[in-house]
């Protein structure tokens, strides 16, 4: 059969000969040969990816060496060339070894590297031959610890031990069939069709079927992304909810990649089985109490179509029965991610509110302090910032003018904590603020009493190194922001306290973090605010699923004066069809006394 070119032909005698596969991936993550050329490397092909920009085809040494830490299995990269060759086909390649980054120059990469074969020529010898066994991956199979400790430094030049390590595990078996049987979705279908399924079905169980993200030590390492090299066109890429099962035999090569780490690059799915989870509804709050919501609608402006601003709705008015006060999260403003000069979000709310109305609930009013123009993070020209909503029939808002982008708010009195100015932006020229959204204070009345609402969407993690990248363990470097920022809102809490031990205090919204992070420790040092999400029960704390692990970034904190009954509200995390990638929460308040 003819041999296929791509690249340069290799002469023989500059490559080197009779190397294996398991001699180019070696028993470290990075091979030996890397940069080097390499002749006649003999293997089955198990799988091809004909589509896009990063084609190629893996192949797999059908008479392995017997060494765990030794992966049998290669990509052969062709670029955006389709290769061909047929899975079944026995190929002899030559080729350049190489250790591919997916994000940056390898000596800027926190990613770990890929081990190719480029600039490959082959040869077919024959066709249709017995692929090798898919290695089954079962609950035990992969080992509870995810990383050796390096110290922070790279583990590439650590030897493999997959028995003990998660990630020392899948790169000894990259580029090589594995397969999970009857695997239960922990993390929805996406946009990018991909979808990730646990193959520890017991470990950090959730309440709908999810895996709980416990700790910086538990990372769930049973959590394993599945993408397709199957055709659209023949086998659409299933839309998987959390708690659905992959029923039957889903396999194919490992490989990495940047979002998400580790993944079989799947030829074969199994057949999807609805698990049942259906969108949740909280109860209406009673009379005496006072329900406070926090909700990210992620990035939403006047550019977005009637249906987000009306799924959004339903879930105030259905989902969240109509809570009293709402912190808003990403309301963008009124031209959206326009890059002008533009702030103002009156557009925005208007809309949002119009459409909760449509939707049967009340007509809420809005305050929010616009931010100085591209000052906030976010969405470059999208000016995000955090928003209060209020139902004015149940509660009213304290209005005290002079408010804006730089201005911080004050605790004044003597024995009454008041407002200087309401709402009011928490010392936004601080440093803690930079580049991030600042945190918004308004005081409320609810039958007489007062409330003090803290509104906040601390700094993202962007930046941070992955958990399964090089570096171990990873460096959480965004997280010493959120910690001054909490430290910030702590100080304002304090204020109000000195003042009055049993003022009645909310502190909410999206601050970026888990429950056991330190910002989160700040927040709640001294006794002075409860973490609501910590009284819940494990397998419940949780309001947004990244890559399969079901986290806690949404949190209600409140003084200890009042009697909570709190519900994260499950309607989008879980589900591949979302309004936002956050669920919403609320907390049903009665005050003492």
């Amino acid at each position: 059969m003819a041999a296929l070119a791509v690249g340069v032909v290799i002469p023989a005698s500059a490559a080197a000969s009779d190397t294996r596969i398991h001699d180019i991936q070696g028993t470290t993550r990075l091979s030996e040969l890397d940069g080097q050329q390499v002749a006649d490397v003999s293997g089955v092909v198990t799988a091809v990816r004909a589509f896009g920009s990063a084609r190629g085809f893996w192949m797999q040494d059908p008479d392995p060496d017997g060494d765990p830490a030794t992966s049998e299995g290669i990509l052969v990269f062709t670029g955006s060339t389709t290769p061909d060759v047929a899975v079944g086909d026995s190929v002899a390649v030559s080729g350049t070894v190489d250790e591919f980054y997916p994000d940056a120059a390898p000596e800027e990469s926190v990613q770990q590297s890929t081990t190719e074969l480029t600039n490959a020529t082959w040869t077919i010898q024959s066709g249709g031959n017995a692929l090798p066994a898919a290695e089954v991956v079962g609950p035990d199979t992969v080992p509870v610890a995810m990383a050796p400790d390096a110290g922070g430094d790279s583990v590439e030049a650590l030897p493999l031990r997959p028995a003990e390590f998660a990630i020392d595990y899948w790169e000894s078996r990259e580029g090589m069939l594995v397969g999970v049987d009857d695997a239960r979705v922990v993390g929805p279908s996406t946009e990018f069709n991909e979808v990730v399924v646990t193959t520890k079905p017991e470990q950090n169980p959730s309440e709908n079927g999810g895996t709980v993200y416990t700790g910086y030590e538990d990372s769930n390492t049973g959590r394993l992304k599945v993408e397709s090299l199957i055709p659209f066109s023949e086998q659409p890429f299933p839309q998987a909810n959390v708690n659905d099962t992959l029923a039957g035999e889903t396999s194919g090569p490992v490989d990495y990649d940047q979002f998400g780490g580790y993944n079989i690059q799947a030829t074969a799915i199994g057949e999807l089985v609805d698990g049942g989870l259906e969108p949740e509804r909280t109860r209406p709050q009673k009379p005496g109490e006072l329900a406070v919501a926090t909700y990210n609608v992620e990035n939403l402006s006047p550019n977005d179509d009637q249906a987000k601003f009306d799924r959004l709705a339903q879930g105030m008015t259905s989902a969240l029965a109509s809570p009293d006060i709402v912190s808003l999260e990403e309301i963008q403003d009124n031209n959206g991610t326009t890059n002008d000069a533009v702030v103002a979000a009156d557009a925005t709310l208007q809309r949002f509110v119009d459409a909760i109305v449509a939707a049967g609930g009340p007509r809420y009013e809005w305050r929010q302090i616009d931010p100085a123009d591209d000052q906030d993070g976010g969405v470059p020209g999208g000016n995000i910032r955090v928003a209060f909503l209020f139902n004015p029939d149940r509660v009213s808002f304290v209005d005290r003018p002079g408010g804006d982008a730089t201005t911080p708010v004050t605790v004044t009195g003597e024995h009454k904590p008041a407002l200087s100015v309401s709402p009011g932006r928490i010392d936004p020229t601080s440093e803690a603020w930079a580049e991030s959204r600042k945190s918004l204070a308004g005081e409320f009345v609810f039958r007489g009493r007062t409330v003090f609402v803290v509104a906040n969407h601390f700094n993202s993690k962007g930046g941070d190194q992955p958990m399964y990248g090089r570096f171990q363990p990873p460096t959480r470097g965004s997280e010493t922001q959120r910690i001054t920022q909490a430290a910030e809102v702590g100080d304002f809490v304090e204020q109000i306290q000195r003042i009055d031990r049993k003022a009645d205090i909310v502190v909410l919204g999206d601050l970026n973090d888990f429950q056991f992070s330190p910002a989160l420790a700040e927040l709640t040092s001294d006794d002075r605010l409860v973490d609501l999400m910590n009284v819940l029960p494990a397998e419940a704390r949780y309001s947004y699923v990244f890559e399969g692990n079901s986290q806690a970034l949404d949190h209600v904190l409140i003084s200890d004066t009042m009697v909570p009954d709190y519900d994260i509200v499950h309607v989008n995390s879980e589900f591949a069809d979302q309004a936002s990638d956050h669920d919403p929460q609320v907390v049903r308040l009665t005050l003492r006394g």
